[in-house]
């Protein structure tokens, strides 16, 4: 058997030639995946960059938050006590008129005779026209007293401000 030389090795290398496009081909898309992939890994790096640094903002705006928190509650409970204790001395006060004001009828029968003013030049506090009233706390009064309770603690140290920023006291402006 006598074999040809140009059909035998043109089959053989019109195969050699369509593996190395094949080749080729294939290295020319697995590098075309390979520099997808990189980009998809880098937008995901910027990504996570991004959100680390949005998490962190917003941790620090909880942390802001939660402090002011703390502070307002720390003054309620600071304003509740006094106003709890100024409620006390109140009552204890109204009790005192009460008690002087259901006392009188003992002095009326001794002064009947007296006057608004006694023979010394005084005011008689038992006159009927000086009766005792039930005391009625005001707002300038409670004011004052919240003032005065602030000035003793702004000596210390104002405790309102937000995290390392002194903001503006209403009592103190």
């Amino acid at each position: 058997m006598l074999q040809n030389s140009g059909s035998d090795e043109d089959p053989h290398q019109v195969m050699d030639q369509r593996k190395r496009k094949r080749m080729l081909s294939n290295r020319e898309s697995a590098r075309r995946s390979r520099m997808r992939k990189q980009e998809h890994l880098t937008d995901l790096t910027a990504q996570i960059g991004l959100l680390k640094k949005e998490n962190h903002q917003i941790l620090t705006s909880m942390n802001v938050t939660n402090q002011l928190y703390m502070n307002l509650e720390a003054e309620n409970s600071v304003l509740r006590a006094q106003m709890d204790e100024l409620s006390n001395r109140l009552q204890s006060l109204n009790d005192i008129i009460d008690c002087i004001n259901s006392s009188k009828w003992l002095f009326e029968a001794e002064e009947e005779d007296t006057q608004i003013i006694g023979g010394d030049g005084f005011v008689n506090p038992w006159s009927t026209l000086c009766l005792n009233q039930p005391i009625m706390a005001s707002a300038d009064m409670k004011r004052e007293e919240e003032k005065e309770a602030h000035e003793l603690k702004s000596e210390k140290r104002c405790s309102i401000s937000s995290v390392g920023k002194p903001t503006e006291c209403p009592l103190c402006h």
